[in-house]
């Protein structure tokens, strides 16, 4: 019964690795839209949502089943409702990033505007971070978890940067009546978001990997 409850454990991580590997390659595509503004790569990376939306599926199936038939105690317990948790963090990544891929298949007026550099390295920092959560989960690396957590502050302080930078611009367009410039920015900004808030849902990832690991959520010992 054992061995089979462990290769069930098993098949958990590695469709665990399969849905954060998902979501790592669409935060990086949505990325590189920022430099090739590639309408039918946009599509491609919202129609792959569907399938980011079917893994977690199956992977809450597998989750339930395992709570319902093995009924799993301690540390195994935690693990499963662990899982439970970070799929839904994850699959809400993967919305961001088809909604970001939205906003390049949006027409634009007017000419087209660069995109802030921020943007790109937010993506990719983003990404490293859904990465490790899932390796810190799979490898029961409490360490790993908490670098994560950490690594939200790199991406808040970018975002920063980005909201300073664009808010200058939008005052300056707003002065110089180019209305069609500012509707651009607004959708720079709203990216930024929407890299911010994929960032602050790694952070719920690691921090349920902690959880998993220790019985501590937060910092607060959980009963």
């Amino acid at each position: 019964m054992r061995r089979r409850f462990d290769e069930q454990l098993l098949e958990l991580n590695q469709e665990m690795i399969a849905m954060g590997s998902r979501i790592e390659q669409a935060i990086e595509n949505a990325g590189e839209l920022m430099a090739s503004r590639d309408v039918a790569a946009a599509r491609i990376i919202m129609q792959g949502d569907q399938e980011i939306d079917r893994m977690e599926r199956e992977i809450e199936g597998r989750c339930l089943r395992l709570l319902l038939m093995q009924q799993p105690v301690a540390s195994d317990l935690r693990l499963i409702s662990s899982a439970l948790k970070m799929i839904t963090d994850m699959e809400r990544i993967g919305d961001q990033s088809s909604d970001i891929a939205e906003i390049i298949t949006m027409p634009v007026e007017g000419n087209l505007l660069p995109f802030p550099s921020q943007l790109q390295q937010m993506s990719r920092e983003t990404a490293n971070m859904v990465r490790r959560a899932v390796d810190a989960y799979v490898t029961r690396d409490i360490e790993l978890a908490r670098a994560v957590v950490a690594s939200d502050d790199v991406v808040d302080n970018l975002f920063d940067e980005v909201k300073r930078e664009l808010i200058k611009l939008m005052n300056d367009q707003c002065n110089a009546q180019r209305h069609a410039d500012g509707m651009q920015l607004l959708d720079m900004l709203m990216i930024a978001k929407y890299y911010e808030r994929s960032a602050d849902h790694a952070t719920n990832i690691a921090e349920w990997v902690e959880y998993a690991v220790t019985g501590k959520y937060k910092g607060e010992m959980l009963q």
